[in-house]
């Protein structure tokens, strides 16, 4: 007897790596959001509730999707027919949703099924590095220190601000972890900070490059570019086969400029808004 297509949902992340890790790893590039996510729920950074579930078909895990409030549904790439039986499953729990991201096809089915209204959309290109072309621009890069945590922190508000994301959490914590491990690295010019990215450390191979921000005072210069492919270049000598970011669709500027340096395009996402 075949074993029916169930979804099955935790809150322990051990639970849910035991399960679903597995699945995530067949396909680490366009999996890189959630298994980035699961890296941080099991440091113990999202401390809101989280909810994790995974789809069993044919006796097999074939999809993962995790929800960290107040951040929206993410989904991993999980197949379509999976996503009416999934929409069902998460009201049945009274799960609130300010909305879900992911693969686009994905995202987008899924926003068709919610019982809310699509209230807006982020588009974005997934990348992947081909061949590193190393901008010429002034200044050196630096990895964040302790120190940097206030400034940090302010210019990732101010970049969450102007990318119309919609978190309304303290990014203070994800900071501070972010640059104990080592993970944001400042351009500077003159000794002055003008440009800030983050990277991830590598997860079976593979970095992801982001947030990436230039205060609007810098801009114009370069710094941008230069930040991007010095954390491009710090994961790549730490052992990343693939390293990947995202970038916003409605941004041309940034995604000449990711391209410029060696970035191709994978697939795109979105992430849409329910409140």
């Amino acid at each position: 007897m075949t074993d029916q297509p169930t979804w099955t949902f935790t809150a322990d992340v051990a639970t849910f790596a035991a399960a679903a890790e597995g699945w995530l790893l067949r396909d680490p590039v366009r999996n890189t959001a959630a298994l980035t996510v699961l890296r941080s729920l099991r440091s113990g950074q999202f401390s809101e509730d989280p909810l994790m579930g995974w789809f069993t078909e044919g006796g097999s895990v074939e999809g993962a999707v995790i929800h960290t409030a107040p951040y929206p549904l993410l989904l991993a790439a999980i197949p379509l027919d999976a996503i009416p039986s999934l929409v069902s499953e998460l009201i049945a729990l009274g799960r609130s949703l300010p909305g879900v991201s992911g693969p686009l096809e994905q995202a987008e089915a899924f926003a068709r099924a919610w019982w809310e209204p699509d209230r807006g959309r982020r588009s974005e290109r997934l990348y992947r590095l081909g061949t590193p072309a190393p901008p010429t621009v002034p200044g050196a890069a630096r990895t964040a220190v302790a120190a940097d945590v206030p400034r940090a922190v302010r210019w990732i508000r101010e970049f969450e601000v102007e990318a119309g994301v919609k978190v309304g959490a303290d990014p203070t914590p994800v900071v501070a972890a972010r640059i104990n491990r080592n993970e944001f690295v400042w351009w500077e010019d003159g000794g002055r900070p003008v440009a800030l990215a983050g990277v991830s450390a590598p997860i079976a191979g593979m970095s992801r490059v982001g947030p990436v921000y230039t205060p609007p005072e810098f801009r114009g210069r370069g710094y941008g570019s230069a930040v991007t492919y010095a954390v491009t270049r710090k994961a790549l000598d730490e052992g990343a086969a693939e390293v990947l970011l995202f970038a916003d669709l409605a941004n041309s500027r940034s995604n000449s400029i990711y391209q410029a340096l060696g970035y191709e395009p994978v697939t795109d996402y979105a992430s849409i808004g329910f409140h």
